[in-house]
């Protein structure tokens, strides 16, 4: 889970701080998902120690993203913020002339490990909250059945299949899963946790090299979502079920037969946020939709937070 930043002691004045939006990439093979885990080498765990370095900061640095990606899970396209003191930001360029924002993305490339890549670092404007303000995720699935061209360079962010796949069957079966519903039948249930999300797009090509592209795109995802969806059209895309079957899962709502599909071919590609008069307001509504679900252990049928995917 995101860390929150800690209440000042009483009596001490905090700094004026400065929110700045992270555009970031990574290769998540090797990390244990982006969360912090004591033991273990997450994205986060990566990311704020870096920060810390640069920043000189002994208490640690708080950062918030807009999707917590699972074990194994790449993104391309993450989003986060962080909190810093105008004497912070001010130190980054140091004798050279560069906008502070671009020397602090300089000296996270020069500390970071390479599968970590901060693209950019921007003053987020106000009301900016990359957790709570996002209006919508997407992810992409790479799976190369026999017949596709296996790049051994794209090992790591393509799902090599052994049996064949009918990709028109399985963009027939996605069509119907798009909508306001309740996936409990998709998602890995959490104590409190609402199941109901908008699955705005889910559909199914072939590239030029015969790799099956997934599209999923939502509000929000609940754990394991994005790869349980894709488990069950591939089932579909085998000929073990018709065309239905995903819908009439998904309509039970039990934690079906289906398949969770390997982390390591999914990728968080975009996160969309509103425009930047609307970002209160979208962090505001979606805030309080979270606290009602969290006391009537219901939804309130809108934008929710990203659990992993």
């Amino acid at each position: 889970m995101d860390e929150q930043t800690p209440e000042p002691a009483p009596g001490v004045t905090e700094p004026a701080l400065v929110r700045l939006r992270l555009d970031l990439s990574y290769d998540g093979t090797d990390f244990a998902g982006w969360a912090p885990q004591p033991t273990l080498r997450t994205v986060c765990g990566e990311l704020t120690s870096a920060l810390a370095t640069v920043l000189r900061r002994e208490g640690g640095v708080h950062m918030t993203v807009a999707g917590r990606t699972d074990a194994g899970v790449h993104a391309r396209g993450q989003v986060a913020h962080v909190d810093v003191t105008d004497d912070e930001l001010a130190r980054m360029p140091g004798r050279s002339d560069r906008a502070p924002e671009a020397a602090l993305a300089t000296r996270l490339t020069g500390i970071l490990p390479p599968d970590v890549v901060v693209r950019r670092v921007t003053r987020a404007p106000a009301g900016f909250d990359a957790r709570f303000g996002a209006t919508q995720r997407r992810y992409l699935y790479r799976l190369a059945p026999p017949g596709a061209t296996r790049d051994p360079l794209r090992r790591r962010d393509t799902v090599w299949w052994r049996r064949p796949l009918d990709v028109e069957a399985m963009d027939a079966a996605s069509a119907p899963l798009t909508g306001l519903r309740d996936f409990a039948a998709f998602c890995k249930r959490r104590e409190g946790a609402s199941t109901i999300r908008t699955l705005l797009e889910y559909s199914w090509r072939r590239d030029d090299d015969g790799v099956l592209l997934g599209t999923v795109r939502a509000d929000a995802f609940c754990h394991s979502m994005v790869r349980s969806l894709v488990g069950a059209v591939v089932r579909v895309g085998e000929g073990a079920h018709d065309v239905a079957w995903p819908a009439a899962v998904q309509v039970r709502g039990e934690r079906g037969p289906g398949v969770v599909m390997p982390a390591h071919g999914l990728s968080l590609e975009e996160v969309s946020y509103p425009a930047d008069a609307a970002l209160t307001a979208q962090a505001g509504r979606t805030m309080n939709r979270r606290r009602a679900d969290e006391v009537t252990g219901r939804d309130t049928s809108g934008p929710v937070v990203d659990s992993g995917a």
